[in-house]
């Protein structure tokens, strides 16, 4: 018989020394994952659920969309048009959702159920000819420095810039742009 060790045959400690290395290396391989992620959902891009029925037909109660984080750093800010996720001045929810009607400087009105911005009637296709109705805020409204006018396309049933006026653009945590639950409505927003 030999001293020697096979190439089959391991130590106690080679074991334990392995276990330890597999252990540590796992423990770091996770902490840097949920770094990673962190960083992702921090800087570029933060998954949202919708709570309210302010955006439909465009999104429904409970589907989960993505807002880009990051774009707004490096631009003029939220423009016309795009769906934004903001903080809740109301503080009934987290965030709120919602389409920029009008940006800084940009006149904003309500007359016979129709939103005017600098005077001209906006073509609204997202809300399928439902009413606007003007809701708390008086008309027109010079939409100040620094802020946005946030409406819902589902009008009778969004409580929005017509009840809590303009809305500062640092609120807005970012730009929606993708519904990615559940299948069914799985695309980019409009």
């Amino acid at each position: 018989m030999t001293d020697e060790i096979t190439a089959n045959e391991t130590t106690p400690k080679a074991e334990e020394t392995s276990f330890g290395r597999w252990l540590i290396e796992t423990v770091l391989l996770v902490a840097l994952a949920f770094a990673l992620a962190q960083g992702i959902k921090t800087f570029l891009v933060q998954p949202f659920v919708i709570p309210t029925g302010s955006m439909i037909p465009t999104i429904e109660i409970g589907d989960r969309v993505l807002a880009d984080k990051l774009s707004y750093r490096f631009t003029d800010g939220p423009q016309v048009g795009e769906i934004v996720v903001f903080d809740d001045p109301t503080g009934t929810h987290p965030q709120l959702i919602k389409r920029v009607i009008a940006t800084q400087g940009q006149v904003v009105d309500v007359k016979d159920g129709q939103v005017w911005v600098d005077g001209r009637p906006l073509d609204e296709p997202y809300t399928y000819g439902k009413r606007t109705d003007p809701g708390t805020v008086p008309f027109p409204l010079t939409v100040p420095e620094g802020s946005v006018w946030l409406m819902g396309d589902n009008r009778p049933d969004s409580g929005d810039s017509r009840f809590f006026g303009p809305r500062p653009v640092e609120t807005v945590r970012g730009r929606a742009f993708w519904t990615y639950w559940p299948p069914s409505h799985f695309g980019p927003l409009e």
